[in-house]
């Protein structure tokens, strides 16, 4: 599933294409993804795009007649392409653009989402979402201040897109690791000073995943390109029963909210 830097990287690959540039028309193929196309999407014909950005997984393209919302789901992907590249099966979704270049929406999945909102609205799927954790207003004030009296995990706190957006699985993991946070441990237990750590931890894990999706990630211009995984060193995640990378003990495993999670006994607390 791709996650935050995934999405980051897709959106700053996309974005030279689009911005400033005019949509002639959307064609879509495919209405039925996780939630249907509106009928009001149509009205970004002839649109100017002027902007391309990322809240949370949703890649945003600003027009000002409104504003498409772009969800890449489990599988999906964008790639900017010459309008007559040939049409594949799970291609659902062109934005033809007056460059004569097209934004394609594929997901064999169908499990995305194409969505609008008018100029001037927020979108509802956009109004319950925490900060950005890369941004100012994320830190460890932030997650101290919303974690009080929360019994849950602090990993599913974390994963939790009302405290923060984009802490998927992967990076939940990295981040308590390199905090030496146990992912067990009760989020309105843990204290203001680690917290800060923690927050630290998320932004450079982050940081570096975003880092290294500029050379990892396929090429957004190329038909058979895939959804990139970024090839990163990892110190926990997917190495139950293997050393740890710090200490040399073995790592455990356990579940939160139906997700596996690994981590190491000594360093984290």
């Amino acid at each position: 599933m791709p996650e935050l830097p995934e999405v980051e990287t897709t959106c700053r690959g996309i974005a030279p294409y689009l911005k400033d540039h005019t949509i002639k028309k959307l064609i879509v193929r495919q209405r039925q993804l996780r939630w249907p196309i509106p009928d009001e999407a149509m009205q970004l014909k002839n649109a100017k795009v002027i902007d391309v950005r990322r809240r949370a997984k949703f890649v945003l393209i600003d027009t000002h007649r409104g504003q498409l919302l772009l969800h890449l789901g489990m599988s999906g992907s964008l790639r900017v392409l010459p309008k007559d590249t040939v049409v594949g099966k799970h291609d659902h979704v062109d934005i033809l653009l007056d460059s004569d270049l097209v934004l394609r929406y594929n997901d064999p999945r169908r499990f995305g989402a194409v969505l609008f909102s008018a100029s001037g609205d927020e979108h509802p799927m956009l109004g319950h979402l925490g900060p950005e954790p890369l941004s100012d207003a994320f830190n460890g004030e932030v997650l101290f201040a919303r974690s009080r009296r929360r019994s849950q995990s602090v990993k599913t706190f974390i994963m939790d897109n009302r405290t923060v957006v984009g802490v998927g699985n992967i990076y939940a993991q990295e981040s308590l690791f390199m905090a030496g946070i146990h992912p067990s441990r009760a989020a309105g237990k843990i204290s203001a000073q680690r917290y800060q750590a923690l927050a630290e931890a998320i932004k450079t894990v982050l940081a570096k995943a975003i880092q290294a999706g500029g050379t990892t990630l396929r090429d957004f211009t190329r038909a058979d390109g895939q959804p990139g995984y970024f090839a990163q060193s990892l110190n926990v995640y997917g190495r139950q029963g293997e050393a740890c990378l710090k200490c040399g003990s073995t790592l455990k495993g356990a579940r939160h909210a139906q997700r596996s999670t690994a981590y190491c006994p000594q360093c984290q607390r």
